[in-house]
């Protein structure tokens, strides 16, 4: 892959006035990733896949990852696939202090600086800055001022156009990275309260922004890597919370949409686009919202599909005593409970109201647990069990009704692990209506 970057392209087709975008996939889900690849398969497309700063790190994050073994990871999955790797887009999601949040600057900052460094020369090439964040020792009144964090972004993409020099240097056809700033950044994951009204950036706001990040990689004297920036983060007034969706409204951000006409390099990425309406995405394209950020949605979806597959096989197996069934709600469940610390921040209620979260909340905490040991045993079992039978179709038409109907159609197998990454492909599918132009 050489030349320019693909995203660049894109930025120039939307600029152009095509309403089209892309999809950003943010999760370390095997089933996600190869579900994603193999729909964009169809189609001869790219696929944006992005790991988050706490998620992967060089300390290894809550996946145990450092880039190079996302990378790695990700790779591993394509070749299984069959999808070509000149296909994938790596990108790196809140990369700046947001893990270190409880650290001075000083320290913050560094660690921040070796962790966009690792990202780079791994071969992300999607670099989203993120310092947003106040540090232990910023003023604690009062938001951070966006030219601290404008400067401190700059810092960072200092280091980051260092290590793109160091891979040209070795690989001359490499991509050079594209930028995504803001300071109107939504947490990952999610809101954690239940607000009525999500305030929309004011295009008065948005404009400074910009001109403050402008002035800050001047004085960094990387104004090179200025014209690489393609897309500012805002907020749109698009969130999700426990049980709550704020829909994107229009109208609201019809004025935050018009003030991007006067920048023709740059388009908006939206976070938080998890749930909303293909209609909507489509519309927060046709706006300007180039880069829709999705992963609680997709885990959430294979969530959905776990928990389908789970009650077909208790169904299946009820009455054969040879069958060691999965259980695997109850280990998923299980193992939620007796380790409460990627949730207990985000559940409130009565002790039955957070059951019924933990399994069923939008925040689809569900994906932190995954990866643990006997959880991880408990959907292999489930697989092997389903894997080891035919499907009814009745079972299907009960459990999984969109799947049943392509089933019948021809247009997909009956088998679980088919069925289990086409339920997360139903919700790609919203995707791709939204940043195809004219696909309906």
């Amino acid at each position: 892959m050489s030349g320019k970057h693909p995203l660049k392209l894109l930025v120039e087709r939307q600029k152009n006035g095509q309403a089209c975008g892309i999809y950003s996939l943010c999760s370390a889900n095997e089933y996600v990733i190869t579900a994603a690849m193999e729909r964009a398969l169809a189609d001869k497309d790219y696929v944006l896949i992005e790991a988050t700063a706490n998620q992967v790190n060089q300390f290894g994050g809550y996946t145990g990852m450092r880039p190079a073994d996302f990378r790695d990871f990700v790779y591993s999955l394509a070749l299984k696939a069959g999808f070509p790797y000149d296909k994938i887009l790596l990108g790196g999601d809140h990369l700046g202090p947001l893990t270190w949040q409880a650290e001075i600057a000083e320290t913050a900052l560094e660690k921040s600086r070796e962790l966009i460094r690792q990202y780079v020369l791994a071969g992300f090439t999607k670099i989203h800055i993120d310092t947003s964040m106040k540090l232990a020792d910023d003023p604690p009144d009062g938001p951070l001022e966006t030219a601290i964090i404008a400067a401190r972004g700059a810092m960072l993409a200092r280091e980051a156009e260092v290590a793109s020099t160091q891979v040209r240097q070795i690989n001359p056809e490499a991509l050079s990275p594209v930028y995504v700033v803001g300071s109107e950044v939504p947490i990952p994951g999610g809101s954690r309260d239940s607000e009525e009204y999500i305030h929309v950036t004011e295009a008065a706001d948005f404009e400074s922004m910009v001109e403050t990040f402008k002035q800050a990689f001047q004085q960094y004297r990387i104004e090179n890597a200025w014209e690489k920036v393609i897309a500012v983060v805002v907020q749109p007034g698009v969130e999700f919370g426990d049980e709550r969706i704020h829909a994107y409204e229009r109208p609201a951000a019809g004025r935050l949409s018009r003030s991007l006409q006067k920048y023709p390099g740059l388009v908006f990425e939206g976070h938080s686009t998890d749930y909303q309406t293909a209609r909507a995405l489509k519309e927060m394209v046709e706006d300007g919202i180039a880069i829709l950020k999705v992963g609680p949605a997709l885990t959430f979806a294979l969530r959905e599909g776990l928990f389908a597959l789970s009650h077909m096989e208790a169904e299946l197996f009820r009455f054969s005593a040879e069958v060691e069934q999965s259980r695997f709600m109850e280990a998923l469940d299980s193992c939620m409970a007796y380790h409460p610390e990627n949730w207990l921040q985000h559940y409130r209620g009565r002790p039955g109201e957070i059951r019924y979260a933990r399994k069923f909340s939008f925040s689809d905490r569900c994906r932190y647990y995954l990866p643990d040991m006997e959880v991880k045993m408990a959907l292999d079992r489930l697989m092997k069990n389903l894997q080891s039978v035919d499907i009814p179709l009745t079972l299907l038409s009960q459990f999984m009704p969109v799947q049943y109907k392509k089933v019948r159609d021809g247009l997909l197998q009956p088998d679980a692990q088919s069925l289990l990454k086409d339920r997360i492909i139903n919700c790609i599918d919203d995707y791709l209506y939204a940043v195809k132009p004219g696909r309906s």
